[in-house]
């Protein structure tokens, strides 16, 4: 079994949310506090977590681009 434990935090317990929410439909996120979360993803092969891991991050990337436009021109 295979396992990746991620602890996520943002510029602000706002934009943390955000990325919470962006990852409601794929995996559960398990709150720390009101400013971090963890995720925790657990797969039987390892290309198997490899893939879950990119599918998570491409979209708290693209999450927290748009999050940073919208800093910037609010």
């Amino acid at each position: 079994m295979w396992q990746l434990k991620l602890r996520i935090q943002s510029r602000s317990p706002t934009d943390t949310r955000a990325l919470a929410a962006c990852l409601a439909t794929d995996c559960e996120t398990h709150w720390n506090d009101d400013v971090s979360f963890d995720v925790h993803l657990e797969e039987n092969a390892c290309k198997d977590l490899r893939a879950m891991w990119n599918t998570r991050l491409r979209g708290l990337i693209a999450t927290d681009s748009v999050l940073k436009v919208f800093g910037k021109h609010s």
